[in-house]
């Protein structure tokens, strides 16, 4: 990783932020049956056997595409996964539909169902899209602090890549509204805006020493999953079945391909 300002953001034992990119692997199923599979095979994955290392450092649940999540089958699907992985760090993340999720939330909506999640116990990290807005975050990462709870500030672009100056604006806005960890995940057209995307991730880490996630999507952005700690990016993703982005590698390629990097 460059040689940046981060001070890592250490949650059960993972140093997110030190080392190589720690690799996410995105649990995406729509019933309790299905997030208990996907989390059964995770466990191998997120274990150190036999000398060798884990494939998967942290699982993050996308909970926008459980249609019942705001009730009491969201709280049992995470306890199932606290259960099935009691050591590994879990990152709540309810993904909008203007931000590539599968179903859409009223803004309350949000924030509570984001709150019974940090006052649940069952997860380390919460994810909140910077486009909630002010008010939001106040009171989400007010309870996170109570809680002990990590925050991932995120911003999603599925069609274009903003300015450099723009991504810069959001990472910063992120750290200034409370998040611990920044991420930005852009559309590129061309290599360029790949080229930028990665820019704007090392001017933003000579200013902070929150980690930082810097991803460029699809096929033509899949060195920034692979090559992105060169640049400070910390949080890679891998997908275990379906892919909850475009361009995720398969988890298992991922790491080994991690593994060859002089990181």
């Amino acid at each position: 990783m460059s040689e940046l300002l981060t001070r890592p953001v250490v949650v059960r034992g993972v140093s997110i932020g030190e080392g190589i990119p720690k690799i996410c692997v995105p649990i995406v199923g729509g019933t309790i049956d299905a997030v208990s599979s996907q989390a059964a095979r995770i466990v191998p994955l997120a274990s150190s056997s036999e000398g060798c290392g884990k494939v998967v450092d942290l699982v993050e649940w996308r909970a926008d595409g459980m249609p019942c999540v705001t009730g009491e089958t969201g709280l049992l699907a995470a306890q199932t996964l606290r259960t099935a992985l009691p050591d590994t760090p879990i990152l709540f993340t309810f993904r909008s539909k203007q931000e590539g999720g599968e179903q859409e939330l009223s803004r309350e909506g949000y924030l509570k169902l984001a709150i019974s999640m940090i006052d649940s116990g069952y997860i380390d990290i919460v994810d909140l899209e910077l486009s909630m807005g002010e008010e939001i975050w106040d009171k989400a990462v007010t309870a996170a602090r109570q809680r002990g709870v990590k925050v991932l500030g995120s911003s999603h672009d599925f069609s274009k890549t903003p300015s450099l100056r723009e991504m810069v604006s959001k990472f910063a806005r992120m750290e200034a509204l409370g998040a611990d960890i920044l991420k930005i995940a852009v559309m590129p057209q061309g290599m360029e805006d790949v080229l930028r995307l990665l820019s704007a991730a090392v001017e933003m880490g000579q200013r902070t020493p929150c980690p930082i996630v810097a991803i460029s999507m699809s096929e033509l952005g899949a060195a920034t999953r692979l090559c992105g700690g060169f640049f400070g990016s910390a949080i890679t993703f891998g997908a275990l079945e379906r892919a909850s982005a475009p361009g995720q590698t398969d988890v298992v390629q991922l790491r080994r391909i991690l593994n060859l990097l002089p990181l």
